[in-house]
């Protein structure tokens, strides 16, 4: 990593769209993987706001809404 907070940093960035009717599009690798509606989607919505600029916030926001986070409580193999 350069230090810096670009999408160059990640390897395999996640990507989002909000549609028209309030859903978010979450992509990674240019396929849709989840798509958040509802009340979730306007909570998602409000914290993406709110990290803008942030982009390791804006990817811990996506992989936490897509479920691909680790949550620390795993075994190692």
């Amino acid at each position: 990593m350069t230090g810096t907070d670009d999408a160059a940093d990640f390897p395999d960035p996640f990507d989002h769209h909000v549609t028209k009717d309030g859903r978010v599009r979450i992509a990674r690798g240019g396929r849709v993987v989840v798509t958040v509606a509802g009340g979730a989607a306007g909570r998602l919505v409000a914290l993406l706001e709110r990290a803008a600029g942030d982009e390791m916030a804006t990817q811990q926001l996506l992989a936490r809404a897509t479920g691909n986070y680790r949550r620390g409580n795993e075994r190692p193999r």
